[in-house]
This record gives structure tokens, sequence and C-alpha cells, in this order.
């Protein structure tokens, strides 16, 4: 879907079309998400996940199947155009089936559930996250990405379909017990573990830290191998620690993705993940969140070394979202797709005869700095991701200049192959405003103009606070989720919550006005009472929302710190800020609720073990257990 697409079909007149949408649509056409919006002219009879689509599985007997994805996915599309957009698999799906499909950035409870029942079924996971569903809402068979015939022996999705429609009919045992199987895993996932009273925090601390050190790339930066993603959790934690080492390892990290081709060179922003170990070539789309907590990372980092390259990279990032993913209202756009022009990277890669084209004199040093040959490195022969091939000391000598003079002639080289850029196809602008993303933004905007005095961030940061408060809330003040054009009926999640009131936690920090503590406060006090589940610990989805089959813990720090580890934060946090003490209670209390689960694998739950630490440091923690 191209940005005018999207435009065209929010802007239709949906009070003229049938309750299915036909002809010309489906049901999709009625909902508030661009990923749902992309599939509203499929010929599959897509629904929503509500009670009317479980009903209609129940009343056909038939299983639900629940596709997951999101606006900006590019395997998403892909399955879409081979699948999705077929008749024949549009066909089986709607007699045999009833489907349904999930923006997971709207649903992330469901789309948690979805995923932990891949992930225990096939041992990964991934977008498009396809379910199939009982119509009691129960597990049976999960997959991700299939084409639609079988290709380099992995099966294909029609013949799949077939087959499960045959089981369904034929051995509902088989289905019964697949789905028996499932829930039993997924229960015992949910059941925390038992905790080791015997095991101290800062023991975990130093177990996470040893972790990170042995995952970390020493050579080229990052965790692990490939895909590499920015992974912010990590380099958060590595950069509170009060250990040089672990900070230069947070620092090489950042360094590498700067010069990388996960960074848009001429546009600003990263990319969400690199395919390769070098950061050389990206997945391109661009996700909100990856900006805001690269760009607080490089402020952590900005601080504690007062090093201008991390202060460039923040300006860089936050200078990206400013431009291309701010409402004119003020709150902030979910991301940029990675495709256009039907392909991914389309817009980002160059041929070096073009660039020679258009800088001529300058070309070679153009080229020179950002790796730029004749062969390529990207998919087709002689396209080229540009990254930072050589220093720019290096650079300027090699081309017996100084540095300010090539930085010159390379900013006037950007500007020209960004205004030829701009000519091309664009990716698709996703313009749903979330309201944990926005959190995050706020949070990096705050603490930016904290540490650098620019006021542009503050006011861009309370733009967005004033945004959310005055649209993102139901007349009882409930927090929701999301909004495009209209605010979403989405109760928010733990997270909106939390990362909300990380936001006005920064916002306080930067400017200490009484008002944005007290908001804070709000939040947090609101998420205790609808998030908290009768074991103690926290639940993605409130106490007054759906509640699935079964409630997973959400503590996990992805590439995204958990609903339950920035809450826990913000706690420790309000009792350094305010003095009371019933807030180190609670965050003692979660503490307790999840230590054994932090003991299980404390890498996984950075940002709560070191709000555990902030609380030892401050002598606000009973125990160094804190089982006491």
């Amino acid at each position: 879907m191209t940005n005018h697409e999207l435009q065209t079909l929010l802007a239709l007149d949906r009070s003229k079309l049938s309750h299915d949408g036909r002809p010309l649509y489906n049901r999709l056409i009625f909902a508030s998400s661009p990923y749902l919006l992309q599939h509203a002219k499929n010929p599959v009879n897509w629904r929503e996940w509500d009670d009317e689509a479980r009903n209609e599985a129940r009343q056909r007997n038939l299983p639900l199947f629940v596709s997951i994805g999101y606006a900006t996915c590019h395997w998403c599309h892909v399955m879409a155009h081979e699948s999705f957009e077929d008749e024949e698999v549009a066909d089986i799906l709607n007699h045999a089936f009833v489907p349904v499909k999930v923006d997971r950035e709207e649903r992330p409870d469901l789309d948690e559930f979805c995923m932990a029942a891949c992930q225990t079924m096939t041992g990964s996971g991934g977008w498009p996250l396809n379910c199939f569903l009982k119509p009691d809402g129960t597990p049976f068979y999960t997959l991700t990405y299939l084409p639609k015939e079988p290709r380099r022996g992995m099966p294909g999705f029609l013949e799949l379909l077939e087959n499960i429609a045959t089981v369904w009919q034929h051995k509902p045992d088989a289905v019964d017990r697949n789905a028996g199987s499932l829930m039993e895993a997924l229960s015992q996932m949910a059941s925390p573990p038992p905790p080791d009273p015997n095991v101290l925090l800062t023991t975990l601390s130093d177990q996470a830290a040893t972790t990170l050190q042995r995952i970390c790339d020493h050579q080229h930066g990052g965790f692990g191998n490939s895909p590499k993603f920015p992974m912010p959790p990590y380099l958060l934690f590595l950069l509170q620690r009060e250990n040089t080492a672990l900070h230069e390892l947070a620092f090489k990290s950042l360094r590498a993705m700067r010069s990388g081709g996960i960074w848009d060179q001429l546009g600003g922003g990263i990319h969400r993940y690199s395919t390769d170990r070098q950061w050389l070539v990206p997945h391109f789309e661009k996700m909100l969140y990856d900006q805001a907590l690269v760009a607080y990372a490089a402020l952590g980092a900005y601080h504690i070394s007062n090093d201008t390259t991390y202060r460039e990279m923040t300006d860089n990032l936050l200078g990206f979202v400013l431009r291309e993913l701010t409402s004119p209202q003020g709150g902030f756009y979910c991301g940029l797709d990675a495709d256009s022009e039907g392909r991914e990277g389309a817009c980002y890669v160059w041929r070096k005869q073009e660039i020679d084209q258009l800088l001529r004199d300058t070309a070679a040093l153009f080229c020179d700095y950002y790796g730029v040959t004749a062969g390529g490195n990207f998919e087709e022969p002689g396209e080229n991701v540009l990254f930072q091939a050589v220093p720019l000391p290096e650079l300027a000598a090699r081309h017996s200049l100084s540095e300010a003079d090539v930085t010159s002639r390379l900013e006037q080289c950007h500007r020209s192959l960004l205004e030829q850029r701009s000519l091309r196809e664009q990716p698709l602008r996703d313009l749903k405003i979330l309201t944990s993303w926005n959190g995050l933004m706020i949070a990096a905007l705050a603490r930016g103009a904290a540490l650098t005095g620019k006021q542009e961030w503050l006011t861009a940061a309370r733009r967005a606070a004033a945004f959310i408060a005055t649209t993102l809330s139901s007349d009882n003040g409930r927090l929701l989720r999301s909004y495009l054009v209209t605010a979403s009926p989405v109760k928010g999640f733990l997270e909106d919550y939390a990362c909300l009131a990380w936001g006005y936690l920064e916002l306080h920090q930067a400017s200490h006005e009484p008002t944005d503590l007290v908001q804070a406060g709000n939040l947090c006090r609101e998420a205790l009472c609808l998030f908290r589940s009768s074991d103690g610990r926290l639940r993605t989805a409130g106490n007054d929302a759906e509640q699935l089959p079964i409630t997973l813990p959400d503590l996990h720090d992805g590439v995204i710190p958990s609903g339950a580890s920035v809450l826990v934060m913000n706690l420790v946090r309000l009792a350094e800020q305010t003095d009371d003490e019933a807030w180190s209670k609670e965050a003692q209390e979660l503490l307790r609720s999840y230590q054994g689960n932090l003991q299980q694998a404390p890498v996984n739950s950075l940002w709560m073990v070191l709000a555990g630490l902030h609380l030892l440091e401050a002598g606000k923690l009973a125990s160094e257990t804190t089982t006491h």
C-alpha cells in the first residue's frame, strides 16, 4: 500500500458501505489500523478479533485462523501478496475457517499469547504470525511465513490449509490433543518459578553482565551474530553499571550502528535490524521505538563520556522523528515501511552510476566515504546500501582536504541525493499513534533537553504529552491504546501506562514541573490497580479488559523493556523524587513477586534488575534477596 492509497481509504465515507464492506472491500475497511486497512481489499473475508468472529466460529464449528502482523512488516507484505490476495487461498480460508486479522501493535496481549504458542510449538517466532485456534480461543497449530506453494524445502501454505481443514473435520481428537499439549506448556510457562532465597540481587546483576559480555560481538559491536538488533535495554544496562569495560561495550555498539548500513546515512534514523554481523544490510523498516530508545542510550553514552559522537547520534535520531514521524497534532507515528515500489529497500539503495551523474566532481569523495562501488553490496548487482567505510580523518587525508572541507562537501552531497530520493516512491508511513511508544519518545526528548538544554525537544515532548492526555483517554480517565483519525476503543495496556509515566518522569527531570510528577504517580497508581494479578505479578491487559485463556507474565525485555520492568523502575524513581516510602514498598513487592523469574534468566529482565539495584543503593531494599 502506498501513502496515497492509505489516505484514500482513510478519507472514504464508510457510512455508505454494506455491513461487510462488499463488494469492493471486506470488513477490515471499518478498521482503525493501517495494517488492517492494507488487507481491506483482500478476497479473504477477514474479520477483526471480536466476539462476533468467535461466535461465528462456534456456530459454524470452524477453527479461527488468526493472522497477526504490522503495517511496516516486509514479510507480512510478502505473504499477503502471495497468499491473502490469491483467490484460491481465499476460497479455502473463507469456507473452512473464520479468518481474523490482528495488528500486533494494537493488541500486544493477543500477539504475546499467540507468539508464546508459536515459540513453544516451533522453537521460533516472527511475523506474520499465523495461529489456528479452536472457537474457545485455545491454539492448536501455529506458523510464521510460508509461501503459497512449496519452495526451497518449505511446505506450501495452500496445502497446509487443506490438511488442517481435513484434520479439523475428521480427526477432532488430534486437534484436542494438540491444543491440550500447547495449553499445558503455556500454563507451565505462566507459572512463577520458585525462588532461591539465598541468591543476591548483585549476583543476578553480575550474571547478566557476564552474559552480555559473552554474547557481545567484540569485533563488530552489538550482540549475537545475525540478524542483529540494536537492543537498547542491553545498552542501557551496560551504561548504568559502574564499570568502564561495560561502558566500552555499549560505546562500541553505538558507534558501529552509526557507521553501518543499519543507519540511514542520508535521511537520518535507524532501521529495525541488520541482516548480517557487520551492520551493513538492514531490514529497512524504521520503528518509532528504536529511534526513541537508541537516542536514549546515546544520551546515556554522551552523559558518561562527553563524546560529541553520541550527541550527534541523538540529534540525528530525534531530528528524523520530528521531521518524518510527527503528526500535526503533536503525537508521533509508529514508523516507516521497509518496502516501496514493491520491494524492500528500494527507496534507500543507490547505483554508482546514478551518484556519479548527480554529484559529478564530488562523487568520488562521497563514494569513497560511503563504500559505493560499481558491483554494489545489496541484493541486486550494482545496488549499494550506504555505510561509513572509512573514518573522516582518513578520508580527508586521501583527498588532500581538511576535515571541515570534507564535512561541508558531504553535507552538500546529502542535500542533492536527498532531493533525488524524495522523487522516488516513499515507504508507507504508519499513521497510527500508540500511547506506549509516544511515552518512550517523550522520555527521549525530555532526557535530551535536560542534558543539552535544547528547548525544541522539550516543546515537542510536551506537545505529545498534551495530545495523549486530551485524545487518548476515555471519559472515565482510562488510558486508550492507539489513535488513527479517532481514538481506538482498545483500552491501554500495562506498557502504555508504564511508558507514559516514564515520559512524565523525564519531563519532570527536564523542567521540574510538579504536575509532571503528579501525572507519573497517578499513572503508576492506576497501573498497580489495573494490571496486578492474584499472584502479585503484572499482566499485559487490564482486569477490566478481555482476558485470554492464559495470562503470561509481562516481563521479557526485548527491543523494548517490558511494561513490568518499566513500571518497577518508575516506582523506584518516584520513591527517589518524592521521599514517599510507599513507592519503594510497592517496587519491593513486585521485585519479590518476580524473584524466581529474575533468577531464572536475569538478562531477560535487565531493567527490573537495575531497578532493584537502585533500591539497594538507596538503602530502601529490606533485603538484597528481596524475599524478606
